[in-house]
């Protein structure tokens, strides 16, 4: 079973639009032009004075120690001085044949050039995928907010062309919308290692076996070599600033959602003066190892499938009894229990126990609403025996359309995480410190794979070595940021939003009472309390909480 901190950034959708076919992002999957390189340097060393005669030297006059030259990073870099000052060519993006109610020429499109290594401008580029709707009132425009759906893996360009209105009119009318693809996602480079038909039995199987990791990693190095020690948050964060300054924009206003919050997070820590309005939702704790979030992820989603199982056991009808403290338990058995006896589907494909667990992540997701989905789709798998609808499902969550084709999500998410240090994986008596942990905090859902939990991503393998390390983030940004976290979130847990806050020093923590992920796409009073924000600079108050918007 493969789980996301930051899969879904809006409310789960019917359970007829899970089943409609998901378009693969466009975009080349050749690695991008040049190489890392380390450039060789030679100190001089210290000439001594011939001397002339047999007197003794004068005795020397102290000197002040020379303050070392800090070199200059981003946009004081001269070297990145092309780059930060580039213009962008927008024109009507193409729209996508096979999104016959997206217009996706509705909006702009453009590439930023960067470079591959910010070490080295020299070492080659990438071409960054970029798209923006313009203000609705150009005479009243305030500037550009960029956004990030979450992933990794999710694609901003996709993300405004699918969502036009996804802001309120306020900030529609005042702000151009920017997304942006970050490295290896969309129409930036994207990684792509897999075949479609490798992928089905990849994400399908139930033995997983110790090679599943190495068959991704060894695709991916085979295709994607010089690019994937390029993929990292830290380098996506820079690709940013540089588009901050390509948009004219002096300080960044941005909207991160799920994962997209580590970006905003990373970025007030790399660049503190130039943030501007932040908004950062469904809250990722940057201090955890990607193990313990991990399980700590599970936890969340062990109480929203308590919670779910509950609320169904009320219900008229429901396959999982009228016991709430026994339903929970009844959905894990059955769900387990397809690993003997996996069900067959009207296409012949096979739902097995690790696809149908995944499906069932996907539907705790949401809110009451989407429980209510999930339900059905359950009734239809545990009392008619057809998968069909779980399987469509767990397509959604993998992002697989119904021509059988995958988007490059799965492959981005990995090798993003593998480039931001996820390489640094228990081992030993740490390791067996978590599955204990994970079976404590997570019994139902972990017991079907405990390593899928662990190794999510599965970097053992990865082909290098990344210098980055999970880490408190150590911003010094003078600008209030907002931090928005939902009570009865399972992919991101309040109490990420909760240590973020405290990480950054200079945040308000919106809260959300309810269940779902995210909180903008689930509360009025969510919305007016960030577009405040975004709009007029005026952070909410400490303490704030809402209700989630009743459910439709």
């Amino acid at each position: 079973m493969i789980t996301r901190f930051s899969r879904r950034a809006l409310p789960a959708v019917a359970a007829a639009a899970l089943l409609a076919a998901c378009t693969s992002s466009g975009g080349s999957t050749d690695a991008a032009p040049g190489t890392p390189s380390t450039a060789a340097t030679t100190t001089p060393s210290p000439t001594d004075p011939a001397s002339a005669t047999a007197a003794p030297a004068p005795t020397p006059t102290p000197t002040a120690t020379p303050t070392p030259t800090v070199k200059p990073t981003g946009q004081a870099d001269p070297a990145l001085q092309a780059f930060y000052g580039q213009q962008l060519g927008w024109a009507a993006c193409a729209d996508d044949p096979k999104t016959a109610k997206i217009d996706e020429s509705a909006v702009q499109c453009t590439t930023l050039k960067v470079p591959l290594d910010y070490a080295d401008p020299g070492a080659g580029t990438l071409d960054v995928a970029v798209v923006r709707k313009p203000a609705a009132k150009p005479d009243q425009r305030i500037g550009a907010v960029v956004v990030n759906p979450g992933g990794p893996g999710g694609t901003g360009v996709g993300f405004v062309q699918r969502n036009p209105d996804y802001f309120q009119k306020g900030v529609r009318e005042r702000f151009d919308t920017v997304g942006i693809d970050p490295r290896g996602v969309g129409g930036t480079s994207p990684v792509n290692c897999l075949d479609d038909r490798t992928r089905d039995d990849w994400l399908g199987t139930d033995d997983p076996g110790p090679e599943h990791g190495k068959v991704l990693a060894d695709a991916c190095q085979a295709k994607y070599g010089k690019l994937l020690p390029f993929l990292g948050t830290r380098d996506s964060v820079r690709d940013m600033d540089v588009l901050r300054a390509a948009l004219g924009e002096q300080k960044l206003t941005y909207f991160g959602l799920s994962y997209g919050t580590y970006i905003g997070s990373v970025y007030a820590e790399e660049f503190p003066d130039r943030v501007g309005r932040l908004v950062l939702d469904g809250a990722v704790d940057p201090s955890l190892p990607l193990a313990q979030h991990n399980i700590e992820q599970y936890a969340g989603f062990e109480r929203s499938l308590n919670a779910f199982a509950a609320y169904c056991a009320k219900k008229s009808s429901c396959p999982l009894g009228k016991d709430p403290d026994k339903a929970a338990g009844k959905l894990a058995d059955f769900l387990d229990g397809l690993k003997q006896k996996p069900l067959t589907t009207s296409t012949g494909r096979v739902l097995t126990s690790t696809l149908a667990w995944t499906g069932v992540i996907e539907g705790l997701y949401g809110d009451e609403s989407a429980w209510d989905q999930l339900r059905t789709v359950l009734t239809q798998a545990m009392a008619n025996g057809k998968g069909d609808l779980l399987l469509g499902y767990a397509d959604s969550y993998n992002r697989r359309d119904k021509d059988g084709h995958y988007n490059v999500s799965a492959d981005a998410y990995t090798a993003i995480h593998c480039a931001d240090g996820a390489t640094d994986v228990p081992t030993g008596d740490a390791l067996q410190a978590a599955y204990a942990d994970l079976a404590a905090k997570a019994p139902l859902i972990s017991r079907h794979d405990p390593s899928a939990a662990v190794f999510d991503p599965d970097c053992r393998t990865w082909p290098f070595r990344s210098a980055e390390r999970s880490h408190p983030i150590a911003s010094k940004a003078q600008a209030p940021i907002v931090v928005v976290g939902s009570t009865g979130d399972a992919a991101t847990p309040y109490a990420n939003a909760e240590k973020l806050a405290a990480q950054l020093g200079n945040a308000v923590l919106l809260t959300r009472e309810g269940e779902g992920h995210t909180g903008y796409g689930w509360s009025a009073c969510i919305r007016t309390a960030v577009d405040a924000f975004l709009l007029e600079g005026a952070a909410p108050a400490a303490g704030t909480r809402c209700a989630s918007d009743p459910a439709q």
